[in-house]
């Protein structure tokens, strides 16, 4: 009986990791497409000056527009925090 709930607890706990990798991936994705994209307007518009169409409400439904229309640049963007994040962590393995 033991080495079957030892059998549960491990993939309780490999379902616990996976959601545990899905929430991080759902906040990267929610970083890459709301803050990523303010940054980006606020270093551009430092950088270069005003937005051409407008505030950044503007810029953010180009970028919208972007990830809607599939844009590789626009979702390598979005996806970017999480990309980060999985280099970091192969970085720390390769120290280790």
């Amino acid at each position: 009986m033991s080495d079957q709930q030892g059998g549960l607890s491990g993939l309780s706990r490999g379902v616990r990791g996976l959601w545990h990798e899905l929430l991080i991936a759902l906040a990267c994705l929610f970083a890459g497409v709301l803050v990523v994209p303010c940054l980006i307007f606020a270093v551009g518009r430092l950088a270069l000056g005003p937005y051409a169409h407008g505030s950044i409400l503007s810029f953010w439904h180009d970028f919208l527009l972007g990830l809607a229309h599939g844009s590789e640049a626009f979702w390598f963007i979005a996806i970017g925090p999480y990309l980060l994040l999985l280099m970091l962590r192969g970085g720390r393995r390769f120290m280790t």
